[in-house]
């Protein structure tokens, strides 16, 4: 068994987890997913990219804050400097692109 694997599937966890918080919003944003991407598109047409980078294993975050890379520890996804939590960061950036506040929260 590749050593991988339990990453690949904490991953495609986190990106579920994401898409479950989003639709579970009052926000109306459009996801797209391919393999360990995830595609958030917003009506002004801007973007939010999570990629799972299983090399590294971190969740890599592009949006119009900028660019951030989370790492696992202690059972969430933390801000590699020190940025905060992701289903937080993802809560205001979301919240900021999409116009409407919203909280997500992970499983």
């Amino acid at each position: 068994m590749s050593t991988e694997a339990p990453f690949e599937h904490l991953i495609d966890q986190t990106l579920r987890a994401i898409e479950d918080a989003l639709d579970a919003s009052a926000l109306d944003i459009d996801t797209h997913r391919s393999g360990p991407v995830l595609t958030l598109e917003f009506d002004d047409d801007s973007k939010i990219v999570i990629n799972g980078q299983e090399a590294v294993r971190e969740l890599w975050v592009a949006c119009r804050a900028g660019g951030f890379h989370f790492r696992r520890e202690a059972g969430q996804w933390l801000d590699t400097r020190g940025a905060g939590e992701l289903f937080a960061c993802l809560s205001r950036w979301v919240s900021a692109q999409g116009g409407v506040a919203v909280t997500l929260a992970g499983r």
